[in-house]
Parts: C-alpha cells; structure tokens; sequence
C-alpha cells in the first residue's frame, strides 16, 4: 500500500528572506517533502508525496487532491489569513472523514488548526537562538519509535507554555529551552475519524527540518495518522434507529427498510 502524502508549504519566507534562502534553497517544503520519502523509504514505506503552495492552493489542495491525500502537513507563519475560509473548513472536513493533519511549527495560528482546536492557540515566544531539547514522555508511543531521547535542537525558536490548546489525547514529546521555558511539543488529538499531529519544532531560521531525528518524528507521525487500512473516507452517519434495529432479522432504518450500515 502506498501513503499518500501531501506537503503544504506557505512558501513565503523562501522569495525574501535571505537566511532562509540559503538553509533551504529549494523551499522548506521540498526539504520536509524529501525527508519524508527518503525516511519512510527506510522504514520500508512506498510513498507519493506531492507539494502543495499557498500560490496555487486553489488546485493543490482541491477536493480531489484532498480525497486522494492520506496524510497532509501544513506550514505556515506570515500568510496565515492568506488561506481561504472555505479551504480551511474544506481541509478540517477531510480531517473529520479520516485524512491526517500534521501542523508544523507555526501552524498552531493555521485557520485549519485553530478550526479542529476550538480555542486562540496562542503561546509564549521568543526568537534568540535558543538550544531546545525534545523529551519523550510516551516511550510507547509510534511516532517515538526510533526517536532519540532527548532530540537535541542547537538553535530554535522558543515556544512556551501557556499553550492555549485542549488538553492533548496523547502527549508524545515536551520540550525544555535554554532559557528555562518547557513546552507541548508533540500533542495528538483525534477529531472525528482523524488524527491530528502537532509538532512546534521547526522555524525557517534554523536547519531543523534537515535533522534526521526530526525527519524520523515525521515519518513516524505520518504512518501514524494516516487513515485504518480498509476504514472508509466518509463521515460519521446519522440515521434515524427504530427500536431493536441492531438485532439480527430487523430491517434497518434506511430507504425501502434496507438494513443499516453498521460500519462506522
């Protein structure tokens, strides 16, 4: 089987930000987007993974590209408004149906994020070079397979809490800065049929996303949020039950008296 993988970058930093442009010349997302196959490839995971721009949204990140996308990850940070509403919700919708969701570092202000969370997602911030270290506490847990305990980031952004989100399904990862700060660094969240990865670290102005632990945290949490094996892209149905629908021999509630679908 092969995972379907879908790269959205804002790709705004990258056409004038000097400092960007030489730690990633072909753009934070070719960088991500090569991490990932040549990762997964690794692990022994085919993969097709296409790019996805703020510039050309409107095509990349269609219905069809959607439904044929088991996994999406989103960067963003200066352009966040830029995104349409209808993308967004149209994005958030899949996520319901079953598609993955990765937000990237400053994607916790993305509209689709902010949309699956329900609340501001602010956080505490400072950008002075600090060296973050990314601690597991859910060793169990598949996307910290193979993970390095703790991952060491010379030089990052700080995030720090409060960190305005509901309380994570599964906490994976917490991170600790140099200046004292700690922070949710990995949180999932499952939101209909979804699943949801949250991993902060990754600003343009460090070569974070050219690590191979963080491109192994990657790769896991792909595999990780892509969609059951077998579980159909669909929402959640809703259908009127009439009593003892759920026995064996009684007509479901559907047109004609067929039976109900029991899959959910």
């Amino acid at each position: 089987m092969t995972l379907r993988i879908t790269v959205f970058g804002e790709n705004r930093h990258e056409k004038f930000d000097q400092r960007v442009q030489e730690l990633y010349p072909e753009g934070m997302h070719t960088t991500i987007a090569e991490g990932l196959t040549r990762t997964l490839a690794e692990l022994g995971v085919e993969t097709e993974v296409r790019i996805a721009l703020l510039d050309d949204i409107e095509d990349t990140l269609s219905d069809e590209v959607l439904a044929e996308t088991d996994v999406l990850t989103w960067w963003g940070h200066i352009a966040h408004d830029d995104v349409p509403d209808e993308i967004a919700e149209r994005v958030v919708r899949h996520v319901r149906e079953g598609m993955g969701l990765l937000p990237l570092h400053s994607a916790h202000y993305s509209k689709p994020f902010r949309l699956l969370m329900g609340t501001t997602c602010n956080l505490l911030w400072r950008n002075d070079n600090d060296e973050e270290r990314v601690w597991t506490v859910s060793g169990s847990h598949p996307i910290a397979r193979g993970v390095p305990h703790p991952i060491v980031i010379p030089g990052q952004e700080m995030y720090g809490e409060m960190f305005d989100i509901p309380a994570p399904d599964e906490q994976v990862f917490l991170s600790s800065f140099s200046g004292g700060e700690v922070f949710r660094s990995g949180c999932c969240f499952y939101r209909g049929k979804g699943r949801v990865f949250y991993f902060s670290p990754g600003d343009q102005e460090y070569p974070v996303y050219h690590q191979a632990e963080i491109q192994r945290v990657l790769a896991n949490a792909a595999l990780w949020a892509a969609p059951q094996e077998g579980r159909e892209r669909t929402p959640v149905k809703i259908s009127n039950a009439p009593r003892d629908w759920f026995r064996d021999g009684v007509a479901g509630p559907g047109e004609d008296g067929e039976a109900l679908d029991r899959v959910i």
